[in-house]
């Protein structure tokens, strides 16, 4: 898959878990735990990234820039999550919300990815 296509399938997939959580918010239950959410190398993705070997691609600031947001992503679905298992609906609620922590941090990966993907060749 090309770098593009990879980017793509990245955004889409990191969509889906907003409706996850809002699920597992609604539902106090969930098909995922928090410490698989919080690797950042278990999804697609992430395997991806952990995977290329192509220096020209690992030292642009673009790859950078997303592993550290996909890794910050991660990390924050994962504690978004346990709030949710853990009955602590509000607070994961306010983290979804926009302008909230998870609204904001998601936004920020999706906004690096496109700018990756339209510079990539």
């Amino acid at each position: 898959m090309s770098l593009k296509d990879e980017i793509s399938a990245a955004i889409g997939a990191h969509g889906s878990w907003k409706t996850r959580i809002r699920t597992a918010i609604e539902s106090g239950t969930s098909e995922f735990s928090p410490l698989n959410v919080a690797a950042d190398n278990k999804c697609a993705f992430g395997k991806w990234l952990y995977g290329v070997t192509d220096r020209q691609i690992t030292a642009s600031p673009e790859y950078q820039k997303c592993r550290s947001l996909h890794r910050d992503f991660h990390t924050l679905a994962a504690k978004v999550l346990s709030l949710a298992l853990a009955g602590r609906k509000a607070e994961a609620e306010k983290m979804m919300a926009p302008g909230g922590n998870y609204a904001a941090l998601s936004s920020s990966l999706t906004r690096a990815m496109m700018e990756w993907q339209q510079k990539a060749a």
